[in-house]
């Protein structure tokens, strides 16, 4: 199975720190990759459309508008939030 995870997080889609599963907003689920695929890319296009900013990494995309940030009160600072995009081929709960 193959899934093009939604997140939405403090840090880019590639890091994946522990407990990132908790940011996922949604989840597409594929049987064969190349659907999987084609189905990211159709997401990355939206969000594209959408966000001012992207970066793509490690076949990660990352979106963000510099407005859209979160208050850390250990760093007493505000943070960026970033709507990621990835395919993972197999995903554990």
């Amino acid at each position: 199975m193959y899934h093009v995870i939604y997140m939405k997080a403090d840090y880019e889609p590639w890091y994946q720190f522990d407990g990132w599963q908790t940011k996922i907003l949604d989840r597409w689920t594929f049987e064969e990759e190349d659907k999987a695929q084609d189905f990211l890319l159709h997401k990355v296009s939206e969000f594209r459309a959408h966000y001012q900013y992207s970066k793509e990494k490690n076949g990660a995309y990352a979106f963000w508008d510099v407005q859209e940030v979160c208050y850390c009160e250990d760093c007493e600072d505000n943070l960026q939030l970033y709507h990621g995009l990835l395919l993972i081929k197999e995903f554990a709960e």
